[in-house]
This record gives C-alpha cells, sequence and structure tokens, in this order.
C-alpha cells in the first residue's frame, strides 16, 4: 500500500475536478461518507484541490454536516445557525471558533461521566440549560463587544443550582474514586 500523507501524519485526500476524492493512503476513490467515518474513527485527513493545490478540508467537512442535517440527523437547532449565522462579521467573529471548539471539547471529555451521574437524578435537562445561558452570555457579549454579563437569577434559583452542582460533584467523586 503506498502510503502518502502530509508531513503532520494526516492523510492526504485529492478533490478532483469532477467531485470525486481521491486518498492518497489506500490509493483509492472514497465517498463523502467513507470521509466522515474517518473522522468518527479520529483519522486526521487533509483535503486538497488537485488542480489548485488548496487546502479545502474546511468545505469539504462543512459539506458532510450539510449532508448529515439533509437526511434527517439534525443536530444543530434553528436557533443555533441563526446566532451563528448572526456572528459573522461581528465583531467578536474571530472568538467563535475557538469558544465552540472548546465548548464541543469539555462537553466530549465529560459526557459519559455526566450521563452516569444525572442518570434518573435530575427530571430536568442542567446541559440544555447550560448551553442556554453559554449562548445567551455570549450572544450578549457579542453584540456589546465586552465581557458578558452575569445572568440574573434569583436566591432560590441560586441555590437549588448549588445543590445540584454538589450532588452531581458527589456522584463524579465516586465514579473517579
Amino acid at each position: 500500500m503506498a502510503a502518502s500523507g502530509s508531513s503532520d501524519g494526516a492523510v492526504t485526500i485529492k478533490k478532483y475536478a469532477n467531485r470525486r476524492l481521491y486518498n492518497t493512503e489506500s490509493s483509492s476513490y472514497i465517498t463523502l461518507e467513507h470521509l466522515a467515518e474517518m473522522v468518527r474513527q479520529k483519522r486526521e485527513f487533509k483535503v486538497i484541490d488537485a488542480k489548485s493545490g488548496d487546502d479545502i478540508t474546511h468545505n469539504i467537512l462543512t459539506q458532510i454536516i450539510m449532508e448529515e442535517e439533509a437526511r434527517g440527523t439534525t443536530m444543530l437547532p434553528v436557533n443555533f445557525l441563526r446566532q451563528l449565522i448572526g456572528m459573522y462579521g461581528n465583531s467578536m467573529q474571530a472568538s467563535v471558533p475557538q469558544y465552540l471548539e472548546a465548548s464541543l471539547e469539555a462537553f466530549q471529555r465529560n459526557q459519559s461521566q455526566l450521563s452516569e451521574a444525572m442518570a434518573g437524578a435530575l427530571a430536568a435537562n442542567p446541559l440544555a440549560e447550560m448551553a442556554r445561558r453559554n449562548m445567551e452570555m455570549f450572544a450578549a457579549a457579542a453584540g456589546a463587544g465586552e465581557k458578558p454579563a452575569e445572568p440574573e437569577a434569583s436566591k432560590e434559583e441560586l441555590a437549588a443550582l448549588r445543590a445540584q452542582l454538589a450532588a452531581l460533584q458527589k456522584k463524579l467523586d465516586k465514579l473517579g474514586g
């Protein structure tokens, strides 16, 4: 097998004008579904336009997301998409990618522990609530161009959140120890 990849160990995929994708590692043509599977397997790859030599990985990954969403596997809520589109051209646009990447990495790191800890423990979905508040704070910061304002909460809400956090921490401590 002729292994060909970029210097960082990523597999090089060439995209030709006829829309075909060529995996230089396996010396075979592949589909977007193959690339999606490579992502799920955490295989690094770089997609290069065969004619110009431009790196078009971002465009191809975006195309994979659009196809997944079109198949009915929607993960991106309409309000999230509207907020995201609204951030283009905004003064906070440069910080959005790092914020989203860090948020997803944190979610993935804690996903299994949180799901075990919350199994049957809480009736409401605290992750959705935290995500909603995060997006509200980020949107407020993006609109104002300054530090996000702290969300206003009553003393009862704060006490309830502290109690939930303490219960989750106990469960996480039990899982870790």
